[in-house]
């Protein structure tokens, strides 16, 4: 697996041993599986795999001071799944484990979400303004609040 081949680096090296350490002092076990940075994560600070147990955080959570809460989050779905409990976000056995170590029930916004450029405005003839990332066919469609006829009025893209 690709994830595997850049484990062998001083920083990966460093969160499994940060994620191991983790693992013995807030849940009592080891941590036997795989802790991999993954610079594709953009708005979550972790994520469980349940084919292969391994865990992924995303690397620019990683400075943060509640890092540690983030590990333990993702933690607890490691060993609750691996007990064969409840590891979902709605199940009472993860809402339960996840009060008792600490960890955070959603990861802190970091300002990475994408933002989308509107390029089309479109206004009805009742006034409203509709703005949209894609061109739509004034003919097929009509405003979604008085269902008013709508009229490009300006093409920014």
């Amino acid at each position: 697996m690709a994830w595997q081949k850049t484990i062998g680096t001083p920083a990966q090296l460093a969160l499994q041993k940060r994620v191991a350490a983790v693992s013995l002092s807030a849940f009592q076990q080891p941590f036997l599986h795989q802790a991999v940075y993954n610079n594709r994560l953009q708005t979550t600070g972790g994520r469980y795999h349940l084919s292969d147990h391994h865990l992924d955080f995303n690397p620019k959570m990683a400075d943060r001071s509640d890092f540690d809460a983030i590990i333990k989050h993702e933690l607890c779905h490691y060993h609750l799944h691996l007990a064969g409990r409840g590891y979902q976000h709605r199940q009472q056995d993860f809402k339960h484990l996840l009060a008792a170590v600490g960890g955070s029930r959603y990861a802190p916004d970091i300002g990475n979400r994408r933002q989308m450029n509107k390029k089309y405005r479109y206004r009805c003839d009742n006034g409203h303004l509709i703005e949209r990332v894609r061109r739509i066919d004034v003919r097929r469609y009509r405003c979604g609040q008085c269902r008013g006829r709508l009229h490009l009025e300006s093409d920014l893209g």
